[in-house]
């Protein structure tokens, strides 16, 4: 059993900014693999289906970004699942550009509270992840304001297709691994 979060925020007021990279992502795999994301659960919303021979849960946190970690616990405690095995964390990245992916089989938060909190939450750092670039502030720019904003119609070209490598990427992982998923993606 996987699971598979995918970070942001809840409500109308954030869909398709840059920080909710992760619901996006979410919200692609259950596109493609037919999978209902609505059911109430875990201090999120969730499905669950089967992708590459592999059951899994898709979980979309409503904590807020910030308290991913609740989230992501509840669902880690229920199906006692080993984060190192069979947790993938989807998110966004300001150091990437947008559309592209680094995928890491563990690691530091790098300074994503949403990360940080998941790996309060879990203590430790050992889980996989998929981080899809969002490009870096401007100048001047308020960090907050800058990933709370949307897309321009170019970046959003090259973000949906980040979008659907990270989705390729998930199905790597469950079918091959995460160092094959690496080489093919990073």
């Amino acid at each position: 059993m996987y699971i598979i979060a995918g970070l942001g925020n809840p409500s109308a007021k954030y869909k398709g900014t840059r920080h909710n990279m992760g619901f996006d992502v979410i919200d692609n795999i259950a596109d493609r693999n037919n999978i209902s994301v609505d059911t109430k659960k875990f201090k999120g919303v969730c499905g669950s289906g089967v992708i590459q021979g592999q059951k899994v849960l898709l979980l979309k946190p409503e904590t807020f970004m910030n308290l991913s970690g609740e989230s992501v616990r509840a669902a880690v405690d229920f199906y006692k699942i080993n984060p190192e095995d069979e947790l993938i964390v989807i998110y966004d990245d300001i150091s990437l550009e947008p559309g592209r992916l680094r995928l890491r089989a563990k690691g530091s938060a790098g300074g994503h509270n949403g990360i940080k909190n998941i790996i309060a939450h879990l203590g430790t750092e050992k889980f996989k992840r998929i981080k899809v670039g969002v490009g870096e502030k401007p100048v001047g720019m308020d960090l907050a304001d800058y990933v709370l904003g949307r897309f321009g119609k170019i970046e959003r070209i090259t973000v949906d297709k980040g979008i659907d490598d990270a989705a390729r990427a998930v199905e790597v992982i469950l079918a091959e691994g995460i160092d094959k998923a690496m080489n093919m993606f990073n």
